[in-house]
Order: structure tokens, then C-alpha cells, then sequence
């Protein structure tokens, strides 16, 4: 285990369990660099992994909170980063071309969603707490800048109209947060009902529940889940792992679904879980726990976790005081996922006075 900029004097952190800041051919890092301690404004940089190179890819960043920060990730096979910014008082996507580090936006009024790394389509939104007109979900190309509308939201209200009505009343609903499958074929989105306005550091910016899975390339619904209990795909493209709270003992546990099927299996072996996801070969699964007592919403104690898929075994990777770090309004969480050969897990540790990005390294 080690820090992959140990001397930072700086927050750095990367985006999410759902995609990994290492770049597909496995050359270099992405991630957040803030010296404010907030963590809620700095730079995208890059870092070359063999040569401990920095570079500096975009500046003056401002992003929503520290927990997801810029959604930054790797896009069109490594040749661009994508992006989010509020920029002059207006949220904007954008790509950067990283042979020319040439900048382009791609989108406004929207945020971005999580991408499939290898393809050139993006997914984007419109701002969860005041989406204005755009309430569906967009498909853009980083090269081109094309746009698609593969799904709107009033599909959506038309096929689960009678569950929409009991989870957001007669609020307007968005599409939020939609997470692209590896292959890109499917697509998985959380809904938002806004709060308006435009405060958007605060939990109640918005109301945002449920879990719609959606086939892009036949143009159908699989199906619906109540909870969105932070889901990531299988590598197969087809089946979805997430964490889904035991009755009896209120523990979260680890499920595999199939929306096509309607089939829901649980993980074994069991190991605490709160953003669990699989490695790209699937060999293996790996997810970061609070473990230990606190108050609720408190940051606490937390460990990495990895498990076996094919045997009853899991092992504990790393564990941290998480209580330091970015100060944010919505701190940032472990949010551990691998690299894309399966060899590396990448991590947010805030153990101390910043934020730090680690990678545990598989014998």
C-alpha cells in the first residue's frame, strides 16, 4: 500500500467506485488536487505512473462537493478526460483532448454522469436540484460533440408513473446520475426531484431515490428497484452489484442483480459493505465499510475490503481513521475500485490534514 503522491501538499482524490482513475492503458493517474480545505476547488492533473510526472490539465475548478468532485474519468480509450465545472455561475462539461491538452465544452446546464472508458459517448444530466428543460438523459460525443436522447423523463413517468407518484408526489422529476454499462449498452440512472433554486451544496438540494435499469441498444426498460443502494456493473455488462441492508441484523450486504431476469443473489462471502464493485476480470470484489460505532452521518473509522468470488474468503486490505481530510460540505468516502488490468486498487484515504489517493497493489 502506499500514497500515490505522498509529499502533496494537497487533497487528491479520485472520482468514484464506479470508474477507476487509472487510464485504460495503465500509463498514468487522474485525479482532484485541492489545496483549499474544503477541497471544493482546484485542478484535474494527471501523473505519469513509471515516471512520477505531474501534469496540470485544467485549472481553476470548482465542483459541487469533494465526494464526487470534477467526475472526472478517462474517455475515448485515454485520448480524452471528461469533466464537470461550475464555471461563471453555470454548471458545464467539458473534454480535453490529452495529445494537444486542447479543451472543449460539450455541454451546458447539465453535469456529467459515469462513462464507459474505452467509448466515445458520454452520458450528461441536468443539474439534480433545478434541471430546468434538461430532464433526460443525453448522450454526447467527445469528438464530435453530437448530441443523442436515448431516454426522456417522461418515459420514464409513463412506465413507472403509479411508483413515481409515491416517491416524489406531484414534484417534477429529472433523470440523474446515469452510470453506462463496460460495453455501453446499458445504462442505469437514479431519479431527482429538485428542490430549485440554486443551492446546490446541500443535502436537501434535491429528493433522489430508485435504481432504472434501461437497454440502450434495444430502447427498453429491464426493469425497476425501489432503492438505488449504490450499484455498480459486473463486468458482464448484464448483472449489477449493490448493497441492499439485512432485516434482521440491518447490516448492509452485498447482492448481485439481474435485471433481465429479475434474479437477486446474494454475495458470498459476506464482508461489510457500503461502495462495492467488481474487478474488470472478475475475479474479485472490492468494497469500503465504516466499521466500528459513530453517530450517525459522522465521519469514523473505515476499512478497504477485498474479497474472493469464486471461494469463501475476504480479506481486510487497509483500515483508517477517515475523520480528517477535506472539510467539505459532503465529505469524500474511500470509494475503493480497481485498476483496469485488475492488478491495483485505487482509494481515498482522509486520515489526516488532506485527503490522500492510495493504491494497494495485489501479490
Amino acid at each position: 500500500i502506499s500514497q500515490v503522491l505522498p509529499d502533496a501538499e494537497c487533497h487528491t482524490t479520485h472520482t468514484y467506485f464506479n470508474i477507476s482513475p487509472e487510464s485504460p492503458d495503465g500509463r498514468h493517474v487522474l485525479y482532484f488536487a485541492s489545496s483549499t480545505s474544503e477541497g471544493q476547488d482546484g485542478e484535474i492533473r494527471i501523473m505519469g505512473r513509471s515516471s512520477g510526472k505531474e501534469t496540470v490539465i485544467a485549472k481553476n475548478v470548482t465542483v459541487e462537493d469533494a465526494h464526487r468532485v470534477a467526475c472526472q474519468q478517462w474517455s475515448n480509450g485515454g485520448r480524452h478526460v471528461v469533466y464537470h465545472d461550475f464555471r461563471k455561475g453555470k454548471w458545464i462539461v467539458l473534454a480535453i483532448d490529452i495529445a494537444s491538452n486542447r479543451e472543449k465544452v460539450l455541454a451546458e446546464d447539465r453535469q456529467l454522469g459515469i462513462v464507459n472508458a474505452s467509448g466515445k459517448w458520454i452520458p450528461v444530466y441536468g443539474c439534480h436540484w433545478n434541471p430546468g428543460p434538461h430532464r433526460d438523459l443525453e448522450l454526447v460525443n467527445v469528438e464530435t460533440g453530437e448530441f443523442r436522447t436515448p431516454l426522456t423523463a417522461e418515459q420514464v413517468c409513463a412506465e413507472y408513473s403509479e411508483w413515481i407518484h409515491k416517491e416524489f408526489g406531484e414534484g417534477k422529476i429529472s433523470i440523474f446520475f446515469p452510470v453506462l454499462s463496460p460495453d455501453g449498452n446499458k445504462v442505469m440512472i437514479k431519479i431527482a426531484c429538485g428542490a430549485g433554486g440554486n443551492d446546490f451544496r446541500s443535502p436537501k438540494a434535491s429528493h433522489r431515490e430508485g435504481k432504472i435499469i434501461y437497454d440502450l441498444e434495444r430502447s427498453c426498460f429491464l426493469r425497476r428497484y425501489d432503492t438505488w443502494g449504490h450499484p455498480s456493473w459486473h463486468p458482464d455488462s448484464r448483472r449489477i452489484l449493490c448493497v441492499i441492508p439485512d432485516k434482521q441484523t440491518r447490516e448492509n450486504r452485498n447482492y448481485l442483480l439481474d435485471p433481465q431476469t429479475g434474479e437477486t443473489v446474494k454475495v458470498e462471502p459476506a464482508s461489510p459493505a457500503d461502495h462495492p464493485s467488481f474487478s474488470p476480470d472478475g475475479r474479485f470484489m472490492v468494497t469500503d465499510a465504516n466499521i466500528g460505532w459513530r453517530p450517525y452521518g459522522k465521519p469514523g473509522e473505515n476499512a478497504i475490503f477485498l474479497a474472493r468470488t469464486s471461494e469463501d474468503e475476504y480479506v481486510m486490505v487497509d483500515k483508517f481513521m477517515n475523520t480528517g481530510g477535506a472539510k467539505s460540505w459532503r465529505r469524500p468516502d474511500p470509494h475503493p475500485v480497481f485498476s483496469p488490468d485488475s492488478r491495483r486498487i485505487y482509494y481515498n484515504v482522509s486520515a489526516g490534514s488532506w485527503t490522500r489517493l492510495c493504491v494497494a497493489e495485489l501479490p
